[in-house]
């Protein structure tokens, strides 16, 4: 299957094309439910979510500026080839769940400038609250990936594009880099920032009443992590 199409969704011509789910291979498919499974351990959910967290990003770094580059080969000859415009990797991770694309993207890019932005979900009120952020010098007027692997409502990833928003990004700059999301996430997101580009492994069928997406992974840092009870 090829990348995700958005027009189910309804969005304008301009934000449909910023959406690109990675194909629904059969690799990928297997992945994907080992790592769904409600019997996965976290070993077995590690793994496969690793599998595609890489995945996601090289994809991800290819959604970037490049430009023509023409190497000459050791024969002599020269390779029709492309490189990034923008030399430094910017990414800012959301903890914690966010951090396990950080760690991927390390392994990737190693000399990768990271920030961070912590935003977590008041129980009460259920709306993200802002705590703090430590974002890399000279980050204005940058591409950025944004690390979440989760999104659902869309509320923290607007959050964080906001205060990148405020840091000099422009929201055009931003490559959110997302393990699952849903139409209605991306629906509310494209409302506010349209022309932000999503990578995504997967968009789910929706949400249910209780706002969990649909059929779901679980809590992923809880699942990452091995703090799930």
């Amino acid at each position: 299957m090829s990348n995700h199409s958005t027009e189910t969704l309804d969005r304008p011509t301009e934000a449909v094309r910023q959406v690109h789910e990675l194909a629904r291979t059969d690799a990928l498919l297997a992945l994907h439910a080992a790592a769904r499974s409600a019997d996965a351990t976290q070993l077995e959910f590690v793994l496969a979510t690793q599998r595609i967290m890489r995945l996601l990003l090289e994809d991800a770094l290819g959604r970037l500026q490049h430009k023509d580059s023409t190497p000459t080969t050791p024969i002599g000859a020269t390779f029709p080839g492309r490189r990034r415009v923008q030399q430094e990797t910017f990414a800012v991770s959301v903890p914690r769940a966010g951090d396990a694309l950080e760690a991927e993207l390390r392994a990737i890019v190693q000399d990768a400038r990271l920030g961070k932005i912590l935003i977590q979900r008041d129980p009460v009120r259920k709306v993200p609250v802002f705590h703090w952020s430590k974002l890399p010098d000279g980050l204005a007027g940058k591409e950025v990936l944004l690390l979440d692997p989760m999104m659902a409502t869309a509320g923290t990833v607007k959050m964080a594009v906001s205060i990148l928003a405020g840091a000099g990004v422009r929201p055009a700059d931003i490559v959110l880099v997302n393990f699952l999301t849903c139409p209605e996430a991306l629906e509310k997101l494209f409302d506010e920032y349209p022309e932000i580009r999503v990578v995504t492994s997967f968009i789910d069928e929706g949400l249910t009443e209780q706002a969990f997406m649909h059929p779901g992974i679980g809590d992923f840092g809880d699942r990452y992590y091995g703090t799930y009870r």
